[in-house]
């Protein structure tokens, strides 16, 4: 099962959610549909169980950010940082499978699944910065927020790690700034 849900993981990551259908997903792990709906209940629900292992995993850039300790502009600092190392094209997968796996996905129950690690991301990065600046922690956790989905937008159409790492130099910069300003 964990290998299936980890072949499953890296197919939604590379194409998207919508363009993996369900006889791709039995032929890739050898099962044929029957099999696969009693193992998975449905393409959603294997969509789920991927979500939640690559949330839970290395991929996790604000946790792993976070393990290393410091202040609140610091672990921002990292977390764009190891995004731009992390996102850029490996192996035909670019980007993040939470931020852009279901994008534009006719499919509302890959939607919510998405939109619902992405509202606990936020949660957990607003959380964070409200150690330091409560007042300022829900418009500085929607830049950052933000900023990722751009970096895993922009490494799908193909950013290299040098350009990502550029723009988080200076997201951190503009970063750092806002959490130092007034009001």
């Amino acid at each position: 099962m964990d290998e299936a849900v980890e072949t499953a993981m890296r197919l939604f990551h590379a194409r998207g959610y919508d363009a993996v259908g369900v006889a791709e997903l039995g032929a890739e792990l050898g099962i044929k549909p029957p099999s696969f709906y009693a193992a998975f209940g449905s393409k959603a629900g294997l969509f789920e169980r991927a979500l939640r292992r690559y949330a839970a995993g290395e991929a996790n850039i604000f946790a792993r950010a976070q393990a290393d300790g410091g202040g609140v502009a610091e672990v921002i600092e990292r977390t764009l940082m190891l995004a731009a190392r992390l996102y850029p094209e490996r192996d035909g997968v670019a980007g993040c499978l939470v931020l852009d796996g279901a994008r534009n996905s006719a499919d509302p129950e890959a939607c919510t699944l998405t939109a619902a690690l992405r509202r606990a991301g936020l949660a957990a990065l607003r959380d964070f910065i409200a150690t330091e600046r409560p007042e300022r922690a829900a418009a500085l956790a929607d830049f950052v927020m933000t900023a990722m989905r751009g970096m895993s937008a922009a490494a799908r159409d193909g950013a290299d790690e040098a350009m990502l790492t550029t723009f988080a130099a200076m997201a951190s910069g503009a970063f750092r700034r806002e959490l130092a300003a007034e009001g």
